[in-house]
């Protein structure tokens, strides 16, 4: 459902649920989009922007009735890598060149593509960068001193393992707190919003018994502004859009899966059905807004949008409401933000890193041990140890291969006799020896494309003189061809048409006879050699050669063939006549 379809039938009622689930969700946000920021390696309040700006544009001109956008976890370990490498100010930059990107994409509507991002590249990418944020989390848990953020998986080890003995039992104790308040209201009472308490508890018993011994946003980051900040355009050179075109292009496939993503669990969760390429339009318009406004990349968050539709959202007005909601919070509560203790956010991002970490999906595609377990376990390794980029560019390549591994080895041709006693065709593999001297049957099954090319040329017959000069087809199981099969059946109509021979066709489905027509080996072959049914294809091949004398002809299996199609042999000269078939009938409608 798009556009204003989205409120048909909206009221009063609706408007109510509406201002209710905007607000719960709303408040949920706010601990969300600091630590998400922090995390990512600006401040806190760049977080809140995001939330505010993106928020609201998502919700308007996205094409999912119930997302709520804002920052999220996914998109932690890219925009620190950026931060660090390129500034604060290219992050911001390359944000807006990810909202182009997006909004180009769904203009050309490539929504659709997303989904076939295969499942083992996506949960590994997902479980590496779960693994990211959580071990992330452990310098603030632990309140260590003298902490370095870097943006290799290794050296965060090896600082925290450094500075180990500088843990601070306050922090300890204070994230402690935050972190049974959260698991047990998950579980008892999962329609608080736990990470909010959990948040606001931690920070009242360290106000009121740690104060001055455990780290703050404030002596962090210093105090949050209770205002938007002014419109700020940053500048944009064509040196830098070059520079950043690589990260922008990240941010935006990201952003792209991880939005569809969650309006997929709203899809199911809701009953409603999202429009992909408007959804991709929203998420770009709001991520082209929100840098102006000193908001980081932005896309769908699927924890958010389950909690909007389970708090009875009717319309994308809720999450319009979230992002004022979180706005008002800004304008009344900011000074107290600035005194949450960092150890109170580590907890709650811990949390939100073990809900998306696939944990129970990865291990079962791990336990197969097939080619996607092996996709699964190089993706996640990359996104651990070097990063996402790397991850994803080589689990796509690789799960490519994979698949085209798969399907050249579907990929069978195998030789057709006669079975006088069924009066069916029966296939065997061409390496059998009772092979018919003038013609060949062959069944072709599988695409023929260029990943089954070596399967086709290793298998077909070899050419030449003694062998046969008729080569039938039957391409009712060949779904596909490209131009490389189409190569390879041109190689084959040339070598035979250089022997005397030709190529028959029997079944050609939709796609591949278009293709051979438009190539022009369809003219090449002979409109007169393509059949609908390999019954007809052998009475038409048997009647090219009923008078030809060949000495091979006397061969066995030729006999049958001969036999079944009406073709009887002169005795003692090794020539066959036609005469009415008798099994014709039968024959077709055996081997079609």
């Amino acid at each position: 459902m798009t556009g204003w379809g989205r409120f048909q039938g909206y009221n009063i009622a609706s408007l109510r649920k509406d201002i209710i689930s905007g607000t719960i969700v709303g408040v949920i946000a706010i601990p969300l989009g600091m630590a998400f920021a922090i995390a990512s390696g600006v401040k806190p309040e760049y977080g809140i922007y995001t939330t505010i700006v993106a928020g609201i544009l998502i919700s308007l001109f996205g094409g999912s009735k119930f997302q709520i956008g804002g920052p999220t976890g996914a998109f932690i370990p890219i925009l620190f890598a950026i931060a660090m490498e390129y500034g604060y100010e290219n992050l911001l930059i390359a944000g807006m060149m990810a909202g182009v990107i997006l909004v180009v994409m769904g203009l050309l509507r490539l929504g659709v593509l997303i989904k076939f991002i295969p499942k083992p590249v996506t949960i590994g990418f997902t479980a590496g960068i779960a693994v990211i944020i959580f071990t992330g989390q452990i310098g603030n848990f632990l309140g260590l001193k003298g902490i370095k953020r870097h943006e290799a998986f290794i050296d965060n080890m090896k600082e925290l393992g450094m500075h180990i003995s500088t843990v601070n039992l306050y922090s300890v104790l204070t994230a402690a707190i935050c972190f049974a308040v959260v698991v047990l209201g998950l579980r008892f009472a999962p329609k608080i919003p736990g990470s909010l308490v959990g948040l606001l508890c931690a920070s009242v018993v360290a106000a009121l018994f740690f104060s001055g011994k455990v780290t703050t946003i404030g002596s962090a980051y210093g105090d949050i502004p209770n205002t938007l900040p002014s419109f700020h355009f940053p500048v944009i050179t064509w040196e830098r859009i070059r520079h950043l075109l690589r990260p922008a292009f990240v941010i935006a496939m990201l952003g792209a899966i991880e939005s569809l993503l969650s309006a997929v669990v709203a899809d199911g969760m809701s009953g409603s059905r999202h429009n992909s390429n408007r959804e991709l339009i929203g998420q770009g318009i709001a991520n082209i807004a929100a840098p102006m406004f000193g908001g980081i990349p932005a896309t769908g968050a699927i924890a958010r949008t389950a909690t909007n539709i389970r708090s009875g959202a009717a319309s994308p007005l809720s999450g319009v409401i979230h992002g004022v909601v979180v706005f008002l919070i800004l304008l009344l509560f900011a000074p107290y933000a600035s005194s949450i203790p960092l150890a109170a956010m580590a907890p709650i991002l811990m949390v939100v890193a073990w809900n998306m970490s696939e944990r129970k999906q990865f291990l079962q595609l791990l336990k197969l041990g097939t080619g996607d377990s092996l996709v699964l376990a190089i993706t996640f390794l990359l996104t651990v140890f070097a990063d996402l980029t790397v991850a994803v560019e080589v689990g796509l390549v690789l799960a490519v291969i994979l698949f085209v591994k798969r399907m050249g080895e579907t990929h069978l041709v195998a030789k057709v006799l006669p079975d006088p006693a069924s009066v069916k065709v029966a296939a065997h593999m061409v390496t059998d020896s009772h092979d018919c001297p003038q013609i060949g049957i062959y069944n072709v099954e599988g695409p023929l494309f260029f990943g089954a090319a070596y399967r086709f040329n290793d298998t077909m017959p070899e050419l030449g003189p003694g062998q046969a000069k008729l080569i039938i087809l039957r391409m009712g199981k060949v779904p596909f061809i490209d131009t490389t099969g189409e190569a390879n059946l041109a190689e084959l109509v040339k070598q035979l048409q250089a022997d005397g021979g030709k190529l028959m066709i029997t079944g050609a489905q939709p796609q591949p006879y278009d293709l051979l027509k438009r190539t022009g080996l369809y003219d090449k072959i002979g409109a007169e050699h393509f059949f609908d049914h390999t019954g007809d294809a052998i009475n038409a091949a048997l009647g090219m050669i009923h008078t030809d004398r060949c000495a091979g002809c006397r061969h066995a299996a030729f006999r049958e063939c001969a036999a079944l199609s009406g073709i009887e042999e002169v005795p003692g000269r090794g020539v066959f006549k036609g005469r009415k078939p008798a099994v014709s009938g039968k024959l077709s409608s055996g081997i079609q």
